[in-house]
């Protein structure tokens, strides 16, 4: 392969990039725990834009429980947000050859 028409593909493939990651920025991502009480929602830089909590699971004496929930969700929609990103890199890097997790 010749190194013009390598440096044309990594071209196109950095704007692609730059369009997915736009794309993916403008993404609304959702997640909820204890059957919908607790919800979160991000865009796809992982900016918490909302946190929904239930009036009926609030309970002075068991802040801990609530405070998990909050916690689980924001973890679950992390890892939705993360799963997405490398999902949409990897269609961008295949082709590569490059090791699961490693972005241009």
């Amino acid at each position: 392969m010749n190194i013009q028409k390598m440096m044309k593909q990594m071209q196109q493939m950095q704007s692609q990039m730059q369009k997915s990651q736009a794309e993916l920025a403008a993404r609304s991502f959702d997640a909820s725990v204890a059957g919908g009480k607790v919800a979160v929602t991000a865009n796809g830089h992982g900016d918490i834009q909302s946190v929904k909590i239930a009036k009926e699971i609030v309970d002075p004496s068991d802040v801990e429980m609530l405070e998990d929930l909050v916690l689980s969700a924001i973890q679950q929609l992390q890892k939705k947000i993360k799963d997405t990103q490398n999902a949409e890199m990897g269609k961008l890097t295949g082709g590569l050859g490059l090791p699961p997790g490693l972005g241009l």
